[in-house]
């Protein structure tokens, strides 16, 4: 790209502009004495998208200086109005490219697209909203492929809590917030964001036909009746969790059994302690413990990879290969699942089954680190 200059729009264009889109304007009036940005590159063959590429270039370059006195630059809120009055759908659009590239893993452009949004419509609750969930994706999709996911996390942690800084409270923001809070084991902060969803949605005269809200308020009873079942938000609980993901599974087994006393039928807490023994290479006790969170409900793609990885290292391959594709016909893009089919392929001396594992991981995460280290298409 080149640097932004700045133009009077031509009376041509001006002109063809206010023809074009005389119904969709909402009483915008383009003000010729207004220069607009334009990439200079663009200069010679002025168009609306290049007029539109330009402002909201400029927009985001506004935004990311996060200076008040740039914040505050003559024009910016000009410039929004000029965009959205040329493209009334500008929103739903730039979503729906941001949830495909999101999808389609790349996460760099979704949040590119994202940013050009946050800088069109600031604070808008839809866009706070939009990104926390492709960040939250993108933890996810690193921690499936067992890279360092801390960093992404944090990211994602982050854009939720702007989303739930909005007042009045978003109940879309709310309820994903839920169920990102339970995968983060924080289920306190889960249990607050189901209540206070249902507490706002029950105030809804809302269709009989609201089939939509019907569900996320069934999602959000069943995961409350789960959190308080097993005692979730216990204190315990979030200390082992938080010890585990530190790599300090010796030091949180007090937690999680003292946890298991009071609560053994919660599925978590064996899951929690399966986890730690399988970190500590007690490849039977740790087998043995997520049986236990199998039987008593947990019966998940995490519970099943982490017994088949336990399986595993006791060279049951048969059991091992049995889990993971127990676990695989539920979750069938989780490339942590398909990589270690993989790695089990090589265990048992099958290089071509293994590559063929690890070719499908790279067609769903181009960028996937084991898959690279143990294949490579080129």
């Amino acid at each position: 790209m080149g640097e932004l200059v700045f133009l009077s729009i031509p009376d041509s264009l001006r002109m063809s502009l206010e023809h074009e889109h005389k119904h969709d304007k909402a009483m915008f009036v383009i003000d010729p004495a207004v220069p607009i940005p334009v990439d200079e590159a663009n200069i010679e063959n002025l168009s609306t998208e290049a007029l539109l590429s330009g402002m909201i270039r400029f927009l985001m370059e506004v935004a990311e200086r996060a200076s008040p006195d740039f914040l505050h630059t003559e024009h910016t809120a000009y410039y929004r109005r000029f965009v959205c009055a040329m493209r009334p759908s500008i929103l739903a659009e730039f979503t729906e490219a941001a949830i495909i590239k999101a999808r389609n893993a790349d996460y760099a452009m979704a949040l590119e697209i994202i940013a050009a949004l946050e800088a069109l419509f600031s604070g808008s609750e839809e866009v706070l909203l939009s990104k926390a969930l492709i960040l939250e994706e993108r933890a996810v999709s690193l921690e499936q492929s067992e890279q360092d996911a801390e960093v992404a996390w944090d990211a994602a942690l982050e854009a939720y809590e702007e989303a739930l800084a909005i007042k009045p409270p978003f109940p879309d923001a709310l309820f994903n917030a839920g169920f990102f809070f339970i995968k983060q084991q924080n289920f306190t902060r889960a249990r607050h964001c189901f209540y206070e969803y249902l507490a706002i949605t029950a105030k809804y005269n809302a269709d009989e036909d609201d089939d939509e809200l019907k569900e996320k308020q069934k999602q959000a009873k069943a995961s409350l009746r789960e959190i308080e079942k097993h005692k979730l938000d216990d204190a315990l609980f979030q200390e082992a969790y938080n010890a585990v993901r530190a790599d300090k599974a010796e030091e949180a087994l007090p937690s999680i059994r003292a946890f298991l006393e009071r609560h053994s039928e919660a599925w978590n807490g064996w899951f929690l302690l399966g986890w730690a023994l399988r970190k500590l290479k007690r490849w039977d006790d740790g087998a043995a413990t997520f049986q236990k969170a199998l039987e008593l409900g947990g019966d998940n793609a995490d519970t099943r990879n982490e017994l088949a990885i336990c399986l595993m290292e006791m060279q049951d391959y048969t059991g091992a290969r049995k889990q993971l594709e127990i676990a695989l016909r539920r979750e069938p893009e989780n490339v942590k699942l398909i990589s270690n089919l993989g790695v089990l392929a090589l265990r048992k001396g099958d290089d071509d089954e293994a590559a063929g594992f690890f070719r499908t991981v790279l067609e769903i995460e181009p960028n996937d680190p084991m898959a690279r280290k143990y294949f490579s298409p080129y």
